[in-house]
């Protein structure tokens, strides 16, 4: 199957759009600036939907779940069982994800990708089942030419179903134990990065389980060229299939003109992935939350990301973005709703 789809254009944002949202925000009876980051957030939307008032009232969540067969190495706070179980917990409506997906009225989709303990046929479920889990990236590359390709393609058509369902912004969302573990190491071979800065506690490890999980990193990079960047290459060696769907999901949301809103620490290390792969794809994405797992600040400074909230969230599920859509959606109701100085009979400056 041919990757060449990755790098093929994103959509174009609208230059005159913005410019003339950027306009509109300077006539608004407050002094300029003084929203700060609503202001920006509602002018980049603007030229993303090439209108003048944009708008995220509508909502596609993507949760990618699948199982790591480096969890092996005991790299978890949490047995590997856990992964089928929250698939059936996001199915049932009991997750994080669930209530929030709920308040905010947004479409959610789960995608089961391969899990160990499999639940099934489950309703709102998709399956796209590529394995039972991924090889143990300490023996072997995670995953197959083929596998990869699978999971890449598999976010993509969740990209297509948010577009044809009319979604304004995309949320991608993950489940699988031991999958800070993966996003690490992933994180490590693009960046050539130690696993000691960049591994942190997950689940809830201690520092001596931490310790532990940078030994396995270790591992698993000492198998392959340090100077090699390739992102491709870096997925299929130490990705798991839920990482790689979210990377094709977000290179796939850009290129169909949908706005992307990254969660946390793996979802990070995904976008990394996508902006490597296809650069123009990181203009579409905005950032939600500061996670408390390590290395989350760090993949933020290098894609030059100013997250929206710092709520000292590491839950994962797309939990902490879909936290931050309200805050979006004032945005795009202020710069929208607010009268001009004109309008209000208020002098401007």
């Amino acid at each position: 199957m041919s990757q060449d789809w990755l790098t093929e254009p994103c959509f174009a944002i609208d230059e005159a759009s913005r410019q003339r949202a950027l306009e509109h925000q300077g006539q608004l009876t407050k002094p300029p600036g003084s929203l700060g980051t609503l202001e920006t957030l509602a002018v980049r939307l603007a030229g993303m939907q090439h209108v003048a008032t944009p708008s995220v009232q509508s909502v596609w969540i993507s949760v990618f779940a699948g199982d790591h067969g480096v969890a092996a190495e005991g790299v978890s706070a949490f047995p590997q069982v856990v992964t089928g179980e929250m698939i059936r917990n996001f199915a049932t409506g009991g997750a994080a994800i669930s209530v929030l997906a709920r308040s905010l009225g947004a479409m959610l989709e789960v995608v089961n990708l391969g899990t160990v303990n499999d639940p099934g046929e489950l309703p709102h479920v998709r399956r796209a089942v590529i394995a039972a889990q991924t090889h143990n990236f300490c023996e072997r590359p995670a995953m197959s030419a083929v596998q990869l390709e699978l999971a890449l393609r598999a976010g993509a058509a969740s990209a297509q179903a948010a577009q044809e369902a009319g979604a304004k912004l995309f949320i991608g969302g993950e489940m699988g134990i031991a999958n800070t573990t993966s996003a690490a190491a992933l994180a490590c071979g693009l960046l050539g990065e130690s696993p000691g800065a960049l591994a942190g506690a997950g689940t809830g490890l201690d520092a001596k389980g931490i310790q532990h999980k940078a030994a396995v990193i270790e591992r698993a990079l000492a198998l392959y060229p340090s100077d090699d960047s390739d992102a491709l290459a870096w997925l299929g060696r130490v990705g798991g299939f839920e990482i790689a769907a979210l990377c094709g999901a977000y290179i796939a949301a850009a290129q169909r003109g949908i706005p992307v809103l990254i969660d946390g620490f793996i979802t990070t290390a995904a976008a990394l992935a996508a902006a490597r792969i296809n650069p123009a794809s990181r203009d579409w994405m905005f950032f939600a939350h500061r996670s408390r797992e390590r290395g989350h600040a760090r993949l933020l400074s290098v894609l030059e990301a100013d997250p929206l909230l710092d709520l000292g969230l590491r839950l994962g599920e797309g939990s902490g973005a879909a936290m931050a859509v309200p805050m979006m959606r004032l945005a795009c109701d202020l710069h929208s709703r607010m009268a001009t100085f004109a309008q209000a009979g208020v002098s401007g400056a």
